[in-house]
Formats: structure tokens, C-alpha cells, sequence
């Protein structure tokens, strides 16, 4: 049984393109207490829920790539908004650019105490 407390309260946007992956990463997410917004799985959809919705969600669990696009995009309105997230991915962490770097990552397939960790942090 899973500790709801550790993302109580915590309102969390999913940027993922796989239906499954998505699925999944929503429960794990909802066992541990978060509200899931999302997913979105397109770069601009996502940029442009971001920039229509700061404010109203907490941190992001941003795949790394939609459909065959890099998510930068969506990592650079993040941070002009001060949003928080975590990249999933399943490249090695060399395959990210350098500006992005300093971002929490956590590979695909994602360990759970991994991922609470770098959106608790």
C-alpha cells in the first residue's frame, strides 16, 4: 500500500504521448495522493496549456520527446513560468541538451521512488 501523503495536495500536469505510459504514470501518481491534470501529448498543446494555466498546477512530469519532438519547448515555458518538472526519458542522460541538464530526470521505465523524490525536492 502506497503513502498517500508523499504529493498530497499537489496538483501535477502529465506531458506524455503514450497512452499507456500515460495511464499508468496517472495511477502511480493518484496513489501517492497528486491531482493529475493531463496528459497532453503534443509540444504546443502543452506549451500553450502552460502559458493559459500557470499557476494552477504545481510541477510537471514531462516526457522528452512527443511524437518524435524534442520537449524543450515545453521545458522553456516551464521555466519562464517557474514551474518545477521532471523529464522522462528513456535516453541516457548525455542525450539531453545542456541547458537542460540541471533538470531532475528520471528514465523510462520510471522508478517510483525516483520520480517522488525529484517532485517532492
Amino acid at each position: 500500500m502506497s503513502d498517500r501523503s508523499e504529493l498530497a495536495g499537489l496538483r501535477i500536469l502529465l506531458v506524455e504521448d503514450d497512452f499507456f505510459i500515460a495511464m499508468d504514470m496517472s495511477e502511480l501518481l493518484q496513489s501517492h495522493g497528486a491531482e493529475v491534470l493531463g496528459p497532453i501529448g503534443k509540444v504546443d498543446q502543452a506549451v500553450a496549456f502552460i502559458d493559459e494555466n500557470a499557476g494552477r498546477f504545481d510541477a510537471v512530469v514531462l516526457d522528452m520527446n512527443l511524437h518524435g519532438l524534442k520537449t524543450y519547448p515545453v521545458a522553456d515555458a516551464l521555466i519562464l513560468h517557474g514551474v518545477p518538472f521532471v523529464f522522462t526519458t528513456g535516453y541516457s542522460a548525455d542525450a539531453v541538451d545542456v541547458a537542460y541538464r540541471g533538470h531532475p530526470r528520471c528514465e523510462k521505465p520510471v522508478n517510483t521512488k525516483a520520480l517522488l523524490h525529484a517532485l517532492t525536492r
